[in-house]
C-alpha cells in the first residue's frame, strides 16, 4: 500500500497520516516510501490514543491538504485518489470514507462485530447535525480534510473522545461541507470479535456528553455512572446483611458504604482514569488516598442516611439515597484534584 501511495505523483500537495493499531510493522522503516516526507506512518497506536495522534499530528502538518487511515483495515489505495479528487472538485472541508455507503463493500469482518459496528454507527448519528444525515459513516477510519477550514475546530476536540471523526463531526454543529466515497475493505487478519470493556464504555460516554450538549464534562458523567453501580452495591449489601442476621441498619450501613467506595474506586480507576491507571503499589496508595480524602463524604453519608432514616423517614431505601445524593459533587472533585492527578 506505501508503495503504491508513493507512486501517486497527483498526491503530491497531500500529507497521508497513517496510524497502525496495536502492531508494528517488522522493518517497515526502511521501506522507501517512508523517504517521502509526505507519508507518515505511526506505530504500534493505542486505541485509546488514536484521538490524540491523529489530533497532534494534523495541527503539526504543513500540509493544506491532509489524509488520515487507521489500519484496522486494509484499504485500497485508489480511494486516496477518489477521495482527494471529490474534496477539490467539490470544494468540501472534508470527505469521508464509507464502510456503509451502498456501494461499498466490506471482506472479512465476521457478522457479530459487522453488526456492532452498524449499530454504533447509528447512534452515534443522532447525536450529530441533521446537516450530516446523508453521511453513512460517521466513525470511519480513513478521511480527507482541508486544514485551514478543520483547524480551529480540531483544537477544541477532547483528546479521550471515543472516536475523532465523530467527536469532529459532533463538535463542527453542521458546519461543515461534507462529501462521502464508498469503500471496498479487508478486514484486519488480526481483527478481534470482543470490543475491549474501555472502549465500548468509551462510547456511551461519548454519546452522552454529546447528549447533553457537552454542558457536562465526560468524566463527570463516566463518575456518576459509576456511583449508580456503587449505590447498587451499598443497597444491595444493606439489605441482605439485615435479611440475614440480627444486626439493625445502624449497624451495616458503616459496611455497605466502604464496599461501594472501594468499588467506585476500582471501576473508575479502569474506566474513568484510565489514561491516569494506577497499578501496583501506586493501586493501593491511591485507594487509602481516595479513602482518606471521602472519608468526610463517607461519615456525612452515614450520619445523614442514619439522621434521615431515624427522624424523617423509616425508609431503608431512600436514607441512603439521601445521603449518597449530598456526597457525590465532593467524591468527583476530590478525586479529580487528588487521587487521579494528570501527569
Amino acid at each position: 500500500m506505501l508503495n503504491k501511495i508513493n507512486n501517486f505523483k497527483k498526491l503530491f500537495d497531500i500529507e497521508i497520516i497513517i496510524l497502525s493499531l496495536d502492531t508494528e510493522f517488522a522493518g517497515i522503516e526502511g521501506n522507501s516510501s517512508l523517504k517521502n516526507k509526505k507519508i507518515k506512518l505511526i506505530n504500534k497506536v493505542k486505541k485509546s490514543e488514536v484521538s490524540n495522534s491523529i489530533k497532534k499530528l494534523i495541527i503539526e502538518s504543513s500540509s493544506e491538504f491532509i489524509a488520515v487511515i487507521e489500519d484496522d483495515c486494509q484499504y485500497d489505495p485508489n480511494s486516496l485518489i477518489t477521495a482527494f479528487d471529490k474534496l477539490i472538485e467539490n470544494n468540501l472541508d472534508l470527505v469521508l470514507g464509507s464502510r456503509f455507503n451502498y456501494s461499498s463493500e466490506i471482506k472479512g469482518l465476521n457478522k457479530k462485530r459487522k453488526k456492532i459496528s452498524k449499530i454504533t454507527n447509528k447512534l452515534g448519528k443522532y447525536c450529530l447535525s441533521n446537516k450530516y444525515s446523508h453521511i453513512t459513516d460517521c466513525m470511519t477510519g480513513f478521511f480527507v480534510l482541508r486544514k485551514t477550514v478543520c483547524k480551529r475546530l480540531i483544537n477544541k476536540i477532547e483528546i479521550d473522545g471515543f472516536n475523532f471523526i465523530f467527536e469532529f463531526l459532533a463538535m463542527s454543529k453542521g458546519n461543515l461541507s461534507i462529501g462521502e466515497i464508498p469503500l471496498i475493505v479487508d478486514a484486519n487478519l488480526n481483527d478481534k470479535t470482543i470490543i475491549e470493556l474501555p472502549i465500548l464504555w468509551n462510547f456511551v460516554i461519548s454519546i452522552l456528553h454529546n447528549l447533553s450538549f457537552k454542558l457536562l464534562p465526560r468524566r463527570a458523567i463516566s463518575f456518576g455512572l459509576i456511583g449508580i453501580s456503587g449505590i447498587i452495591i451499598q443497597l444491595s449489601i444493606t439489605y441482605f446483611l439485615m435479611s440475614i442476621t440480627n444486626l439493625d441498619f445502624e449497624q451495616v450501613i458503616l459496611f455497605s458504604i466502604l464496599v461501594s467506595a472501594t468499588s467506585n474506586f476500582l471501576i473508575n480507576n479502569s474506566l474513568t482514569f484510565r489514561s491516569n491507571k494506577l497499578s501496583g503499589n501506586l493501586l493501593l496508595i491511591g485507594l487509602i488516598r481516595f479513602l482518606l480524602i471521602t472519608s468526610i463524604p463517607l461519615i456525612t453519608n452515614f450520619a445523614l442516611s442514619t439522621a434521615f432514616y431515624t427522624y424523617i423517614l423509616g425508609n431503608v431505601f431512600w436514607a441512603q439515597i439521601f445521603g449518597i445524593a449530598i456526597c457525590f459533587i465532593w467524591n468527583y472533585t476530590a478525586s479529580t484534584k487528588f487521587v487521579w492527578k494528570k501527569t
